[in-house]
């Protein structure tokens, strides 16, 4: 299991895009993105296991309103959490599933090795590289503020996009089975993220992200 602190660099042309040695104009410095990259944090067995346990799950393809049109979203998803967990996004409010086995075994493992705690995780179904995910950030006002949220990726490679929100910086991180990636204090706030369409790949890939939110925060908003 290798460790890698990701140092996102101040990219302010094309030519300039991988260069790690970019800096800030304004300040001298690298302009950094608050990830954290762990390859290989799950085996190739869990990732199995995980994998065919997932054909069990509830996916649905809500529908969404962009632009004044209604689509269903480019993936499917399914929300399971602890109670009191409802998560919306884009005027869509999810109930909480109950957590299936393995995957509450994975939230303890992320509490035992990472400290991290957490009472929700969104899974994402890519069935093929058709299916995407736009650029957002992942700040609705449920999340607890300037909570990390811890992303593992199964199946097919995927690329993952960052984006600075006022600075010319991007950069890509390549996501493969097994992997992990923190998204720390931050990220949420400056960064945007996206998983790009990617017509070359044919298998599915699932995307785990944990995450942790206010209990009762919309019947509380209510």
């Amino acid at each position: 299991m290798k460790q890698i602190e990701f140092k996102l660099s101040d990219q302010h042309s094309s030519d300039n895009q991988n260069s790690p040695s970019a800096k800030s104009k304004s300040h001298g410095a690298p302009i950094t993105a608050p990830i954290t990259y762990i390859k290989g944090f799950l085996s190739r067995g869990e990732q199995q296991q995980l994998l065919a346990d997932a054909d069990s799950y509830p996916f649905e393809k809500p529908i969404i309103t962009l632009f004044g049109k209604q689509h269903p979203i480019p993936r499917a998803q399914v929300w399971f959490a602890d109670p009191g967990c409802e998560y919306q996004y884009s005027s869509l409010l999810i109930s909480p599933q109950p957590w299936p086995h393995l995957l509450a075994d994975l939230r303890q493992r992320l509490r035992d090795e990472l400290q991290f705690n957490c009472n929700g995780v969104l899974v994402n179904r890519y069935q093929n590289g058709l299916d995407s995910m736009g650029w957002h950030s992942d700040d609705e006002p449920e999340i607890v503020a300037n909570s990390a949220i811890v992303s593992v990726s199964i199946g097919a490679s995927r690329t993952f996009a960052l984006r600075h929100k006022s600075l010319n910086i991007k950069q890509n991180v390549e996501l493969e089975s097994g992997d992990l990636l923190i998204m720390h204090q931050g990220m949420q706030s400056q960064w945007q993220h996206a998983v790009p369409k990617r017509l070359k790949v044919k298998n599915c890939r699932l995307n785990l992200t944990f995450r942790q939110l206010i209990v009762g925060y919309h019947q509380l908003k209510g």
